[in-house]
């Protein structure tokens, strides 16, 4: 069984190094000597915090599904309005991956490749987080004819997908994305529904609310 994972601030540096590593070759493709060449640190130095590559694997997505979750558990901590509970998942889950897109890559990418304790670990903090989302949609609408399980999977296609196209230097920022996806989610999955009443999902202080449409040059 896998030991708990220390973190500190080298870990968090080989955790980044070995991630954009992992999405740019491959994880099978990728060896500890490259992730040792790429951050200078000796193979027994790296071998301190993990004791193989799938190991690293592991610590990559842990920490990265234990970092979201516990981010999302924390915002939603007394919101009853499943409107801005939806919100509120969708922007915090674009905002971490935002800032981590070669993670976001290495999690869509090598979702399978870990084996025993590390996957059932993994595919806890997973499972959680699944749930949340779903228990959210089903609060906006109880008698949905769409299947939970599509809609649920179908919103977090629409956010992992980003990695693909999302620049932040020339796109919207964070949080218009996660107001622009959200609308288009709501309006796909409730339909007239799915429009927000006026003061249903309190905004934060200042935060304009953008039209679907508007883009920058």
């Amino acid at each position: 069984m896998a030991e708990e994972p220390r973190h500190d601030d080298k870990l968090a540096r080989i955790l980044r190094t070995a991630a954009a590593i992992f999405a740019d070759k491959g994880y099978h493709e990728a060896s500890i000597r490259d992730i040792s060449r790429a951050t200078g640190i000796s193979l027994s130095g790296l071998y301190y915090y993990f004791r193989s590559k799938e190991e690293l694997l592991f610590l990559i997505q842990d920490h990265c599904f234990g970092t979201v979750l516990d981010n999302l558990e924390r915002l939603l901590e007394g919101v009853m309005d499943p409107h801005r509970r939806l919100r509120l998942l969708v922007e915090n889950h674009l905002r971490f991956f935002v800032s981590n897109m070669k993670e976001m890559k290495v999690l869509s990418h090598e979702a399978g490749s870990l084996t025993g304790d590390y996957r059932k670990r993994v595919n806890e903090k997973k499972r959680r987080y699944t749930e949340l989302c779903t228990a959210t949609l089903q609060e906006l609408r109880p008698a949905s004819p769409i299947d939970l399980r599509v809609a649920t999977f179908a919103l977090f296609g629409m956010m992992n997908w980003i990695y693909n196209w999302y620049h932040a230097d020339r796109d919207v920022p964070v949080a218009e994305l996660a107001e622009d996806l959200s609308q288009l989610f709501l309006q796909g999955y409730l339909g007239d529904a799915g429009l927000v009443p006026a003061g249903a999902a309190e905004r934060a202080p200042g935060e304009a609310r953008p039209s679907i449409w508007r883009r920058t040059s």
